[in-house]
């Protein structure tokens, strides 16, 4: 397995900040230990506004316009997904130049939570497609603003003989905010504007107390990269030839998450129009979906993550959590029912749980330079952003024509199972 810990690859500077926290020899101090117990919390908090963002919006753009409720939710996703993608490298590059007493993260991470809480309370009283739409890009732009550096976290101080396990907790926060967020918003369905004030109060809150207990080093005596137009321009390009893997890995995600985008932005629409419920029982029963898929979730993130650190090995599990993915959609092309979308979340669960859990710390063993890992990891997050751009907007034109959503499933299968098969061109991570 590709150990970054080792020693610097060729034409890399190494960081002798970054290179302490990440001695794969020193012990677990109780720094790491804090930070493992509390990163699921931290990866929860951008999730959980984004799947309240994507219940209720649906339920909001359906009451604004039911006529139009496809095309406009469509709108409102690609334009908050691509304040997503504005946010994740250009933060990502601030963040890797940044110089303070409270390290390069925390403070990037504390404006995105304050821009991402007051844009996600603001986003409960729109009246408008206009108004949500602004509201939403900007609650998008402000937790991607938090995660970016958040991502940079695990590279920066984590061992690469422990990253399995950290993506592991970091991939169960991910998955059970979003498996969590369904919940929390049937729970406020006819109270919209309260359940997005809780939301964002929940956020603050657990995100205030995981920068509290895991302080950034003070960071001020080292060298600043130097910064201009020219340097962001060039810095945001990675010769393909040199850093093959890191592309594959790239397009294995962003095909992975185009094909999850393209269903899960329409959850609710699905229920109603394809399966045949009313706007109630698909609430409802998008909610009840979530609760009984998280069981096999945990059980796949737990096993995955520690497995893959145990065997030395990312790549298999990367590939078999992909192609669970295509499994699961192809379920409600011959069972479109309430049971047929039942069994299809609970295999989806553990398949993106299995992915999820290791591809993170397969992410961390491809970056280019470790002393640009935020602006690297904003990069490589653009296979998760765009597609959730590109997706809302592709999934429409297939819905508009061919007349329902029963063919979105066959695109999303193809989708996926490229996604996966993706990993197999990997080289350096075994």
């Amino acid at each position: 397995m590709h150990d970054t810990s080792k020693a610097p690859a060729a034409g890399r500077r190494s960081s002798p900040a970054r290179d302490s926290f990440a001695d794969t020899t020193s012990p677990v101090g109780p720094a790491l230990r804090r930070l493992f117990a509390t990163v699921p919390f931290a990866f929860a908090c951008p999730q959980l506004a984004y799947g309240i963002i994507g219940y209720f919006t649906a339920l909001q753009v359906q009451s604004m316009n039911n006529a139009e409720k496809v095309h406009n939710l469509a709108l409102v996703h690609a334009a908050a997904a691509v304040a997503g993608l504005v946010a994740q490298p250009l933060v990502g590059l601030l963040s890797d130049r940044t110089r303070t007493r409270f390290g390069a993260r925390t403070p990037w991470m504390v404006v995105g939570l304050a821009i991402g809480c007051m844009s996600l309370a603001g986003t409960g009283f729109a009246t408008s497609i206009a108004v949500l739409t602004i509201t939403a890009m900007a609650a998008h732009f402000g937790f991607n603003t938090f995660a970016c550096p958040l991502t940079a976290i695990q590279p920066d101080r984590v061992p690469p003989r422990l990253r399995g396990r950290y993506s592991t907790l970091a991939g169960l926060g991910v998955i059970t905010a979003g498996v969590l967020a369904p919940v929390l918003g049937a729970s406020f369905l006819h109270r919209i504007s309260t359940g997005y004030l809780v939301a964002a109060a929940t956020i603050l809150v657990a995100a205030l107390v995981f920068l509290v207990l895991n302080p950034d080093r003070d960071n001020r005596t080292q060298a600043r990269p130097p910064f201009s137009l020219a340097v962001v321009v060039t810095s945001l390009w990675i010769d393909p030839r040199r850093n093959a893997d890191f592309y594959w890995v790239f397009l294995g995600r962003f095909l992975i998450c185009a094909g999850y985008f393209m269903l899960l932005n329409y959850q609710l629409y699905i229920t109603e129009d394809y399966i045949g419920l009313d706007v109630t029982q698909a609430a409802r029963v998008g909610s009840l979906l979530n609760l009984i898929s998280l069981p096999g979730f945990i059980l796949a993130t737990v096993v995955a993550g520690p497995l893959s650190d145990r065997i030395g090995r990312r790549r298999p599990f990367v590939l078999v959590g992909g192609l669970l993915i295509t499994l699961a959609v192809l379920v409600p092309i011959a069972v479109p029912t309430v049971p047929g979308l039942a069994a299809s979340t609970i295999i989806l669960t553990v398949g993106f749980g299995t992915f999820m859990s290791v591809d993170q710390a397969l992410v961390t063993q491809v970056l280019p330079n470790p002393d640009s890992a935020a602006k690297d990891l904003g990069l490589i997050n653009i296979a998760a952003t765009l597609p959730a751009t590109i997706a809302p907007v592709a999934a429409a034109a297939i819905v508009t024509v061919f007349g329902g959503y029963a063919a979105l499933y066959p695109a999303v299968a193809v989708l996926t199972c490229l996604g996966a098969l993706a990993v197999l061109r990997v080289r350096t991570v075994r």
